[in-house]
């Protein structure tokens, strides 16, 4: 597996995986017809732009193909609490075919070595409270819920409940 930056042409596997994460990570969570309606131009677009403009940083993970097998968004945090030192994972997503296979995993490592260069001390993320598998996934990388930190958003006009999870970017952390 090869981890590298995004390129402007790498919207659209970008998008594709968005895509497809989402519609398998979030069934029975987010409304069905939601899920079945997401477009894929409408992402290859807002990642383009955000390749162009360098924010949020993205790195992809290519198999031994060349095929783009997961990506992860990062940079500073976003949050108005946030203290100065904290980086965020803004998105990660794997395409489904791929889960469990140590994808997500390898990008989050180059992400946190990115975020310690910058001299982050931490990082945090937002993940859907009901996305058990998610949960159980960024405990394995350190992460844990930020106490207080739950909030409701709404997608598909429908209230769902997100948690804000934090992990220090010490080496072995």
């Amino acid at each position: 597996m090869r981890i590298r930056p995004a390129q402007p042409d790498d919207a659209a596997a970008i998008a594709r995986i968005h895509v497809a994460a989402w519609q398998a990570a979030y069934a029975g969570i987010i409304d069905a017809a939601y899920l079945a309606a997401l477009s894929t131009a409408q992402r290859e677009t807002y990642w383009a732009q955000a390749i162009v403009q360098g924010r949020p940083r993205l790195l992809l993970a290519q198999d031994g193909d060349g095929a783009v097998a997961g990506w992860i968004a990062f940079g500073d945090c976003r949050d108005k609490d946030a203290p100065a030192t904290r980086g965020e994972v803004w998105a990660i997503y794997v395409d489904p075919a791929c889960w469990s296979q140590g994808v997500g995993q390898a990008l989050w490592q180059q992400a946190r070595e990115w975020l310690l260069e910058q001299g982050k001390a931490d990082a945090s993320l937002w993940v859907l409270a009901a996305n058990q598998r998610a949960i159980r996934f960024y405990a394995a990388l350190g992460f844990v819920p930020d106490p207080g930190s739950d909030r409701t958003i709404t997608v598909a006009g429908a209230p769902i409940d997100e948690v804000r999870q934090v992990c220090p970017l010490a080496r072995g952390g």
